[in-house]
């Protein structure tokens, strides 16, 4: 029989609807009965893309007896991190305070006042490494609870202390800062990440990898301030660019035959993913490529753009005109029988000969690196293009044929519910590499997604007209998970961009109002928050609000407040944001120049800031060649409005009758131009 799990949006919730496990989805029915039994929560966090969690739940959560243990002794509650990152962000800070490491499923105990007392990851069905077996944790949690509850209380009272405690000292940083030290900032940033970076495989640090955007978007943008500058060229930064990308391209985290990136590497070749692709990878993987395309004229980096676009607009997209959230790492191996990690990607000789041939055969399997022994698992490998086709024909051609007999695999599945802020990212990818590539039809597509924000999220709930609802799927939204900082910064982005692609200032518009959001519900002190002083918060007795101004996988929200705002200002003349967006910038210094990767999006920030805003008004036909050069501007500071009343068009006339440019950066203005090249050495256009 279906647990209350059956009703949710989430697919993840949903793969454990028929649980023997009476399962609550995250809700104060949950926490009132666990008063009125007297008994503790078992919160369990994971995604429907996490292979661990599907592990977790085939040993236990489908096992009748250690289900009727969980049912007897504590009220269980099952959250899907990307539908609410405030739970999931908070409890994992616990768990990694707790136990010095963290990662999904992510197990939490609380108490009935939502503090955590106890907390671990995957446990096994049985005693092994070291690791107690789940039914052993229950038994023992159990003890805990109704004998020593004076030590649960002092252990749930000292995490939340920490919490707090941490979460106080962000809020409260200094506001004010130089030119020079976000400058100094910017410098030591490149220092810190050369410092990491692997000079033999590229990426930083050692296995496993995952691919760090956000730096390689600082690092693009500091390449592009210092040449559009004529500054002396740092050697190190195209050098870590352009290695990092070549590899990830090259490797088995690359999808060779479908596109597309699996969420990391196991190793530090990037030759064995795990398999699993993210629309937030993709979508900022894909911003990445397309921004090398432009500011080198590299052909690999155009190959990547396309087929990452492509891949994201035919896998990807839903129905309604959003992006799936990801695509599982697992499906059925129809030779073993058995759902396998990357089944559905990996190949053995034998089965790429079946469907080639010989003699094309022995020409992919050198290629790609495919081996008798396997570079994977049971006898497989993951097809890597460590060197150039002699024949790119032929390999397109032999490419073709491996994809479709793919296509006749059970395939992984996939997480079609819309995450508000991923899909921003993507709509802004689209709109960049659509813009670069002169692909209306990505555009398009990133427009429709728009779209469907504004009709599914935005405003959803009656209550909160400003604020984006975090998911929906089949069109429906996502009541119980309200938007986070992340979710309104990064769609007011996507929101900008399309304003300026489509010279349509009701997307600003909107921007607006999701920044103005923030202004009234997301400060504390003098810093952001993750969540909103409207809604309840995650546990009753934290003394401030969560706030994590460091970037994870996807920009932080705090560095994406920062991006929006500045953006925003620069379209509008809104100087008042631009001095609240600066405002938060102090708190990112230190992040910056000491912990860059983790601050990939802050330093791109920073640098956007130092360049900008370089604001570009085009007046005069729509179609004119100024126009049509702006999408390969490489000024990090750039922003741009045509064909429309909006305001950087405000009494700009066209000159000598034809169309004419203006741009101003820092509250200064050059002389307005009618020449091609001008306007291009203003924005940076190199290639």
């Amino acid at each position: 029989m279906p647990n209350r799990l059956v009703d949710s949006t989430s697919p993840y919730l949903l793969q454990h609807a028929e649980n023997p496990v009476d399962w609550y989805p995250w809700s104060e029915e949950a926490f009132e009965l666990a008063r009125s039994r007297d008994v503790p929560i078992f919160l369990s966090v994971g995604y429907s893309a996490c292979h661990w969690c599907h592990v977790m739940a085939h040993e236990s959560f489908e096992n009748p007896s250690v289900a009727a243990l969980m049912n007897e002794y504590f009220v269980n509650i099952k959250v899907d991190r990307e539908e609410l990152p405030a739970v999931d962000s908070l409890y994992m800070e616990a768990t990694q305070a707790m136990t010095g490491q963290g990662g999904w499923p992510n197990s939490v105990w609380l108490d009935h006042d939502r503090r955590p007392w106890y907390a671990g990851t995957y446990f096994p069905p049985r005693p092994s490494h070291g690791m107690p077996s789940f039914t052993q944790v229950l038994l023992a949690l159990n003890d805990t609870w109704t004998n020593e509850r004076e030590r649960v209380s002092e252990s749930s009272t000292r995490i939340m202390e920490h919490i707090g405690s941490r979460n106080e000292l962000i809020v409260k940083s200094k506001s004010e800062f130089t030119r020079d030290e976000i400058s100094f900032a910017v410098t030591s940033g490149i220092d810190s990440l050369a410092l990491g970076f692997d000079s033999v495989n590229g990426g930083f640090g050692d296995a496993p990898k995952f691919p760090p955007s956000l730096a390689l978007e600082f690092l693009l943008r500091c390449e592009a301030l210092n040449k559009i500058e004529g500054s002396e060229s740092d050697f190190r930064i195209m050098q870590m660019v352009e290695q990092t990308c070549d590899a990830m391209a090259r490797g088995g985290i690359y999808d060779q035959l479908g596109g597309g990136f699996a969420r990391y590497s196991v190793d530090a070749t990037w030759t064995v993913p795990h398999f699993e692709k993210m629309l937030y990878d993709n979508a900022q993987l894909l911003s990445i490529y397309a921004h090398l395309y432009r500011l080198t004229g590299d052909t690999q980096a155009l190959r990547i753009t396309t087929e990452t676009a492509e891949f994201l607009i035919r896998e990807m997209q839903t129905p309604e005109g959003g992006f799936a959230a990801a695509l599982d790492a697992d499906s059925n191996d129809l030779e073993t029988g058995h759902t396998e990690e990357g089944a559905f990607y990996a190949w053995t000789p034998k089965q790429i000969t079946e469907v080639l041939g010989a003699a094309d055969a022995d020409w992919v399997i050198r290629l790609c690196n495919v081996t008798v022994d396997g570079t994977f698992e049971l006898g497989k490998s993951v097809l890597t293009l460590h060197q150039d086709p002699d024949d790119w024909g032929r390999w397109f051609n032999l490419r073709e044929k491996l994809l479709l007999s793919r296509e006749t695999r059970p395939r992984p599945g996939r997480d079609d519910k819309i995450v508000a802020s991923w899909n921003g990212l993507t709509i802004r990818a689209l709109v960049d590499a659509g813009s670069i590539c002169s692909r209306q039809d990505w555009i398009d597509c990133a427009t429709r997604a728009g779209d469907l924000l504004v009709s599914t999220h935005l405003g959803a709930d009656a209550e909160h007209s400003s604020r984006l609802v975090r998911v929906s799927r089949d069109g429906k939204p996502g009541l119980h998970a309200l938007g986070v900082l992340e979710d309104q910064a990064l769609v007011a982005s996507a929101f900008l961009a399309l304003a300026q692609v489509n010279g349509d200032d009701a997307w600003r518009e909107l921007a607006g109002t999701l920044l103005a959001d923030i202004k009234d519900h997301f400060q504390q002190g003098s810093g952001l928050t993750d969540t909103a002083n409207d809604v309840e918060p995650v546990a009753k007795d934290v003394t401030s609000r969560q706030v994590d101004p460091t970037d994870n996988v996807t920009p932080s929200g705090w560095a994406a407040t920062i991006d929006a705002a500045l953006t925003y200002s620069a379209l509008s003349g809104d100087t008042e944001m631009r001095s609240w967006a600066e405002s938060f910038m102090p708190a990112l210094i230190p992040l910056v120049a000491s912990h860059t990767r983790f601050a990939g999006w802050g330093s791109a920030t920073f640098v956007t800031w130092l360049d900008g805003p370089r604001e570009v008004a085009i007046v005069g036909p729509s179609d004119s060649e100024l126009q049509n050069v702006l999408a390969q501007g490489t000024a990090p500071g750039l922003v741009y409005a045509w064909d429309a009343e909006q305001p950087l068009l405000q009494n700009r006339k066209v000159l000598k009758e034809t169309a004419t440019a203006y741009v101003c950066r820092g509250f200064v203005c050059d002389a307005p131009t009618n020449d091609l090249q001008t306007l291009k050495k203003s924005i940076g256009v190199f290639n």
